[in-house]
C-alpha cells in the first residue's frame, strides 16, 4: 500500500503529520512517501527519520525564492505543476487545505485525508474547502463538534486522533544565562487580531522595561515573514523571527508564563498548566468562541499593566488550573495511546475500506 504525505506548507505544519507518517512507515506492507518542493523541508524530515523509513520525493519547485523552512512556493502552482506525480498516489494525506483544489481537475481520483493542524478557537480555522476531504482527523472533541456544526464534515468523515506534535516536542531548555523566570510573547499572524501589528512599539517598550524577567519574543512564523524584523538590544530579550525553536515547542516547554492574543499555540503551552496573560489591546468583545481561551488567564487591555499582571500571575494561577485542564480536554484528546498510533490506525482503516 502506498500512502503519500504532501509537505507543501511551511515547516510549522510538518510536526502535525510527521509522527503519523513515521508510524505508518513501520507497518508491514505500507510504503510512505513524502512529497515536497523543498529540500529544506525534506532535510528536516530526514532529521526525525534516522532509519530512513520514509521515501522522500522532491517535487518540481516553481519559485525563484531561496529554499527555506518558512517560505514555500505557491501551493496551487506546486499542486498543478506536479499534478501527475501527486495524482498517481491513491491516498494523499496533508495538513493544509489548498490540496482540495485538486478536486477541480477532471479525472482526479485520489482520496484526500486532512490532519487538521492546530487546536485553536478562531473562525479562521474553519474554511469551506475543509468539506472537500474524504476524511478529517482533528485533535479533540472541540474541533470535531465544530466541524460538524459548520457543515464541513459528516459524523462519519471526521475522527479524533489526538495531537501528534506532542510526540516530537523539544525538551525544556535554558535560553538565558541567569535563572530569572521566562515570559514567552507569541503574537499571532492575523493582522486584525494580532497584538503586534497595531501595537508593536508599545509592546516592545513594555517588554524591554520589565525587571526580573527574561523574555522570548517568538511571533507566529507567518507574522515573522510579513513584518519588519523585531529588534531589541535589551539583554533580557531574545527575539526569534523564524527558527526550529519557534516551531518544535522549545519555547512553550521552556517558558514560565505565556503572553499572546489568539494563537492556538496556547494549547501547546498548556500541556503543563501554567500562567497565561492575554492581550485585548483593541478592546474586543470576547464573548465569541474565537476568544474562548481568554478564560484561561488574565486579560489585559494596555501594555503598561503587563508588569502588574506578571507580578500576580503565580498567585492567580490556582484559580485558572481547572479551566485550563478542561479546555485542554476539549481541545486535545490526551489518550494513553500515542496520537501517532491512533492517527495511523484511522488512516489504515480508511485506506482499506472500499471506495
Amino acid at each position: 500500500m502506498d500512502i503519500a504525505f504532501l509537505a507543501i506548507a511551511e515547516a510549522q505544519q510538518l510536526y502535525h503529520w510527521l509522527p503519523a507518517a513515521l508510524e505508518l512507515a513501520r507497518r508491514p506492507g505500507v510504503r510512505v512517501h513524502v512529497l515536497s518542493p523543498s529540500d529544506a523541508i525534506l532535510d528536516l524530515v530526514a532529521g526525525y527519520d534516522p532509519d530512513r523509513q520514509l521515501r522522500p520525493l522532491r517535487l518540481r519547485r516553481f519559485s525563484r525564492q531561496a529554499d527555506s523552512l518558512f517560505r514555500q512556493p505557491s501551493r496551487i502552482a506546486t499542486l498543478l505543476g506536479n499534478y501527475r506525480t501527486i495524482a498517481a498516489f491513491p491516498l494523499l494525506v496533508t495538513t493544509e487545505i489548498s490540496t482540495a483544489w485538486l478536486r477541480r481537475v477532471p479525472g482526479f481520483a485520489s482520496r484526500l485525508v486532512l490532519i487538521k493542524h492546530g487546536a485553536g478557537d478562531r473562525e479562521g480555522g474553519y474554511k469551506k474547502r475543509h468539506a472537500d476531504f474524504d476524511l478529517t482527523l482533528v485533535a479533540g472533541e472541540k474541533d470535531r463538534r465544530r466541524m460538524i456544526a459548520w457543515g464541513l464534515c459528516a459524523a462519519e468523515t471526521i475522527a479524533v486522533g489526538g495531537y501528534a506534535k506532542f510526540e516530537l516536542k523539544a525538551a525544556r531548555q535554558r535560553f538565558f544565562a541567569d535563572d530569572k523566570p521566562v515570559l514567552l510573547y507569541n503574537p499571532h499572524f492575523d493582522r486584525v487580531l494580532s497584538s503586534w501589528v497595531r501595537h508593536g512599539p508599545a509592546m516592545l517598550a513594555a517588554l524591554e522595561s520589565l525587571k526580573g524577567w527574561n523574555v522570548i519574543i517568538a511571533p507566529h512564523t507567518k507574522l515573522a515573514q510579513a513584518v519588519a524584523p523585531i529588534v531589541s538590544a535589551a539583554p533580557h530579550i531574545r527575539v526569534d523571527m523564524g527558527s526550529r525553536h519557534a516551531i518544535d515547542m522549545s519555547y512553550t516547554m521552556s517558558a514560565d508564563v505565556y503572553l499572546g492574543d489568539v494563537s492556538s499555540q496556547i494549547y501547546e503551552f498548556l500541556i503543563e498548566p501554567r500562567p497565561c496573560i492575554f492581550l485585548n489591546l483593541d478592546r474586543r468583545d470576547a464573548s465569541s468562541d474565537a476568544f474562548a481561551h481568554w478564560r484561561l488567564g488574565q486579560v489585559i487591555e494596555t501594555p503598561d499593566v503587563l508588569a502588574e499582571a506578571l507580578a500576580q500571575a503565580q498567585d492567580l494561577q490556582p484559580g485558572f488550573v481547572a479551566a485550563q485542564e478542561a479546555a485542554m480536554e476539549q481541545s486535545i484528546d490526551l489518550s494513553s495511546i500515542p496520537a501517532s498510533q491512533r492517527q495511523a490506525d484511522i488512516i489504515m482503516t480508511f485506506a482499506k475500506a472500499p471506495v
